[in-house]
């Protein structure tokens, strides 16, 4: 029989919870800790990859916000007075520069994102952010503002009232108070389209599917699946990204649905073992597969046991079993004269974060831990410290 130790000391004071699910959100001292577990969970083919080719665009502008009460740029911002002055001469005012107070328009940058395969006359979502020194967009009116992609052409075109979520309210005396951001708005259908981006969904006699999260594990699963379901060797991984899926007889001029056929298609994705850390608001989130070596660690008067234990499984009689040899492994964690908690068998990193959360360990405490995991080399997989 073989017995590892690993035992974890604090100084803090702590209560006992119960906890009995892999899936754990603890609020401690103002803090989240959260433990993750992947499972064998099964997607579909179209909320892991998506189709080569097919992606959304993004759209700028320089617009002006007018009908500001106030807040809008000062005298001091030039770029607020030169459109201000090309606008009123575009309509036959001709004004001196000099003469002008913007107070009530803003010179902003609009933004947005073209989604695919949008077409003339659709509406799409816009961004809108001062770059002048305006307290507040609230009330204020976009101008229109040509929206053009990375080619300098004109895609779209934005125009229509504000909404800002938050506000800027002064005092006489110069007291102040500001909620969220008022310099930035958003407007819900803000832009038409004009131009449309043409799009391929086929490479040739195939279509491509490339993987949100890049993994080679997962690139040859979807492949399995799509020739096990279409009993044909179709897909083909090309690398940890990219599948390629030739398009079979039945669906030639059918491209859309083949592509429908595909995407809904169940897939259990697979990734690297990985613990991220927050230190700033205390977040941790471990992954299923992350695994620790046995290692001893001391830290104030909390105590916690990973005891393993070796024995021997043996087939019944005249069974075709074979006789393994099998490791069951114990955590528990206990404060010196307090209470003690009792998980399964295991030895997943999971499951000590689960030891010292049903014992009160605020988040700070759990990070502390984790890392000096991590530099005594027991820890098996990526430690991600934000």
């Amino acid at each position: 029989m073989l017995k590892i130790r690993l035992r974890l000391r604090f100084k803090r004071k702590i209560l006992i919870n119960t906890i009995s699910s892999l899936w754990i959100i603890g609020l401690l001292l103002g803090g989240f800790t959260i433990l993750a577990a992947n499972g064998d969970m099964t997607l579909r083919i179209k909320d892991i990859a998506r189709l080569e080719g097919v992606r959304s665009n993004q759209l700028t502008g320089l617009g002006l916000v007018v009908g500001l009460n106030g807040t809008g740029d000062s005298t001091r911002s030039e770029a607020s007075i030169q459109m201000v002055t090309n606008i009123l001469a575009r309509y036959g005012v001709l004004v001196n520069p000099g003469d002008l107070r913007v107070r009530n328009v803003a010179v902003v940058m609009v933004s947005a994102n073209l989604p695919p395969f949008s077409r003339n006359g659709d509406q799409i979502d816009v961004n809108v952010a001062s770059m002048g020194d305006a307290k507040s967009l609230q009330g204020g009116y976009l101008l229109q503002t040509p929206l053009t992609g990375a080619d300098e052409r004109v895609y779209a075109v934005a125009q229509q009232a504000l909404i800002v979520g938050g506000y800027s309210a002064s005092g006489g005396t110069g007291s102040s108070r500001t909620r969220n951001h008022p310099t930035q708005a958003l407007i819900p259908g803000g832009a038409i389209v004009e131009r449309e981006v043409p799009m391929e969904l086929t490479s040739g006699a195939s279509v491509n599917w490339v993987l949100n999260k890049p993994d080679f594990t997962t690139a040859s699963r979807l492949a399995r699946t799509i020739n096990d379901h279409f009993q044909s060797d179709l897909a083909q991984a090309k690398d940890m990204s990219l599948i390629q899926v030739t398009i079979p007889p039945t669906y030639v001029e059918r491209e859309v649905e083949f592509i429908a056929a595909l995407e809904g298609l169940p897939v259990t994705p697979d990734g690297i073992a990985k613990v991220i850390v927050n230190e700033r608001n205390g977040t941790i989130v471990v992954g299923e597969q992350v695994r620790i070596s046995p290692v001893a660690v001391s830290h104030g008067n909390l105590t916690i046991n990973i005891t393993e234990q070796s024995g021997v499984s043996q087939p019944l009689p005249f069974s075709s079993g074979q006789t393994v040899v099998t490791r069951d492994r114990t955590i528990e964690a206990e404060e010196e004269g307090g209470p003690m908690v009792a998980l399964p068998a295991g030895s997943s990193i999971g499951e000590i974060v689960q030891a010292l959360n049903a014992v009160g360990t605020t988040p700070q405490d759990i990070i502390s831990i984790l890392m000096a995991i991590d530099q005594a080399g027991a820890l098996h997989g990526v430690l991600e410290v934000n």
